[in-house]
């Protein structure tokens, strides 16, 4: 039994001198001190030796277990000194290094572009009115001079939120129109940015969520001339001098005359492509003169006061101006797109 010890104590010292991690060494307590170790399972049989052997054996062992234990900790202090050094040296910082560039965020282009265009309206007097993206039938249709089973309302697909009690996601930003005036007494001028909601097949100029901004000028006196001067100087400020604007007659339930203004396409000057689908133009805004029972259902009296409305995509500017050709893009969340902005 006492060389069987001797062999234990050799091989033990011989194999901790070549650990080289805690990993390693702990693995080396397992096989000699552990429950099922080597030196441990010595102990275990001194029950089966002779009293005097006993003593002997057991004293000789618990000396070893002792000696072993010493080592066990004088080279776990070691190892961890050395992992300490080393990750000491990886983690170094070196001062002299330039700092790491810090990645700011950015406004999305949706953002920026609808910011140019309330800095350009501001600008030209009219005042910023938010209002709700849930709306009433009431508000987005009826009061718009579009009462139920017109077929006018087939131009906006709508998505209903309660269809019996008439509330729905907005179609346009136009029912702020109402809201607005039934607050107020002329003079208005105001513009209602916002997003809108349409039940439709997206492509690359149409999507189901958009940006709009609506525009709201009540007087006495306000002509058409009024409403095309307020558009040019909007598109000059906007795209710059050089760049063309054209008004067309159009349909829109709750102004008369209506109008569409487009400008010339930006991607293909005026020759055609995807963005303006061949026309060479591409459609940025409805308007109109605001039709007289609109105002009657607010309570202006339609001989006495006028006005014009207009509402436009936000999208379509930053298409326009950067020659963007999908709308999609803007909500497609790419970092390769929002990035150039």
């Amino acid at each position: 039994m006492q060389s069987k010890l001797e062999e234990i104590r050799s091989q033990a010292l011989s194999e901790l001198e070549r650990v080289g991690s805690l990993k390693e060494l702990d693995a080396w307590r397992v096989s000699y001190l552990g429950r099922k170790g080597k030196l441990t399972q010595i102990l275990r049989s001194l029950k089966d030796l002779p009293l005097e052997q006993r003593r002997e054996v057991g004293s000789a062992a618990n000396e070893l277990k002792e000696l072993l234990e010493e080592r066990l900790a004088e080279r776990e202090k070691e190892l961890q000194e050395v992992e300490l050094s080393v990750y000491v040296e990886r983690s170094r910082l070196d001062v002299t290094l330039p700092g790491r560039p810090i990645e700011l965020g950015r406004l999305h282009p949706t953002t920026q572009a609808l910011r140019q265009i309330c800095e350009v309206f501001s600008s030209m007097g009219f005042e910023i009115v938010e209002g709700p993206e849930v709306e009433w039938d009431y508000y987005n249709f009826e009061a718009l001079n579009i009462p139920p089973e017109h077929p006018a309302r087939d131009m906006w697909a709508t998505l209903w939120i309660d269809p019996e009690k008439g509330m729905l996601l907005r179609t346009h930003t136009s029912p702020m129109q109402i809201r607005l005036m039934e607050k107020r007494r002329p003079p208005i001028r105001a513009i209602m940015p916002g997003r809108v909601y349409r039940y439709e097949a997206t492509d690359a100029t149409h999507e189901s969520m958009f940006y709009q901004v609506e525009g709201l000028a009540v007087d006495k006196g306000i002509s058409l001339a009024h409403l095309k001067g307020t558009l040019y100087e909007f598109a000059r400020r906007l795209f710059g001098p050089g760049r063309k604007a054209r008004f067309r007659c159009d349909y829109f339930p709750f102004v008369e005359p209506g109008v569409e203004m487009a400008i010339e396409c930006l991607r293909c000057g005026g020759e055609g492509c995807r963005v303006c689908s061949g026309q060479g133009w591409v459609e940025i805004l409805g308007a109109g003169m605001v039709h007289p029972k609109v105002l009657e259902r607010v309570g202006y009296d339609p001989e006495v006061y006028t006005g014009f409305a207009f509402g436009l995509g936000v999208e379509r500017i930053p298409m326009l101006k950067y020659g963007i050709d999908d709308i999609r893009l803007f909500y497609s969340n790419d970092l390769r797109f929002l990035e150039q902005f």
